[in-house]
């Protein structure tokens, strides 16, 4: 019944087709630092992936949603739970953690006095916790997700919010699981059923969007070219609805020529976007310009 060592796999950061087109607004969302407890962190090689990518990638979400002013939630599940308070996870996991120092926060996420740790006991963090009251209280209905595990805790905290009409925004390069499968598994039903998925150059540029700029550089964001943004420049220059458009359709088919192709590289030189004419020529569509530029976004930040 115990959770099984848990092999190395890639980090996925690919672009997500998600069904909604939400909008992360600082003045709206709350970061949920899901279980990144010792006792289920330990299951993970912790010099390979994605526990590597994971541990960074919060702690550069963590940093840039304290700076922001948007409120940072933990979850943390107790020792030695009391049998009727577990319940029913005590007939699939067991009886749960014992040693009061597995249940501490991994060391590199400690909370800081500004944040706030909740006590979790089901797979959903609004269960039995004060999260939704709290976000109530915040005058905030955006839930930002990251954390352990994908498939299961995270998964159902997403689907409760959507039944509470709270839009849940999963990272999905912050997140992790029991397995690559399940991990995906995980980012394919949130992203088509109850929330939005987006990688962490995502969120920090949509997080980043109208901040000022010594925070934007603090952050070694060079462009505040989205997702949304390649879209409506590309409706634009073809005189359509941005609606109409598809993050998948074939530009070509609508088109999109070499001379526009020449004004849209022009035009995106003002956000220091790091997408050439070649990109644009050779690869057909919005997720795939935009996954270039991410994937450039994301090594220059490693540099």
């Amino acid at each position: 019944m115990a959770i099984p060592k848990i092999a190395n796999y890639v980090m996925p950061t690919n672009i997500v087709d998600n069904k909604t087109d939400w909008t992360l607004y600082t003045d709206k969302a709350v970061l949920l630092i899901h279980d990144m407890q010792n006792y289920f962190v330990d299951f993970y090689d912790a010099a390979g992936e994605p526990m590597c990518s994971l541990l960074k990638n919060i702690a550069a979400l963590k940093k840039l949603c304290n700076t922001l002013d948007i409120p940072v939630v933990y979850t943390a599940q107790p020792a030695k739970q009391n049998p009727k308070d577990r319940a029913l996870l005590t007939d699939f996991w067991g009886e749960g953690v014992k040693d009061e120092e597995k249940i501490k926060i991994t060391p590199r996420l400690v909370p800081e006095p500004c944040d706030t740790v909740m006590t979790k006991w089901r797979y959903s963090a609004f269960q039995r916790t004060g999260l939704h009251q709290f976000m109530q209280q915040k005058n905030r209905d955006q839930l930002i997700v990251c954390g352990v595990y994908a498939h299961i805790g995270i998964l159902t905290t997403a689907l409760e919010a959507f039944m509470t009409d709270i839009k849940t925004f999963v990272v999905q390069d912050a997140v992790a699981d029991f397995s690559e499968a399940e991990h995906n598994m995980a980012l394919r039903y949130i992203s088509q059923r109850c929330g939005s998925v987006f990688n962490l150059h995502q969120v920090k540029q949509q997080l980043l969007n109208g901040v000022d700029g010594s925070v934007v550089n603090d952050f070694s964001v060079s462009t505040a070219l989205t997702l949304a943004t390649l879209k409506k420049d590309v409706a634009n220059i073809l005189n359509v609805n941005a609606s109409d458009i598809s993050n998948n359709d074939n530009l070509m088919d609508w088109g999109l020529d070499s001379i526009r192709l020449m004004a849209l590289v022009n035009d995106w030189k003002k956000y220091n976007a790091a997408l050439e004419f070649s990109d644009l020529a050779e690869n057909v569509t919005l997720n795939e310009w935009f996954a270039i530029l991410s994937a450039r976004e994301v090594a220059n930040e490693g540099a």
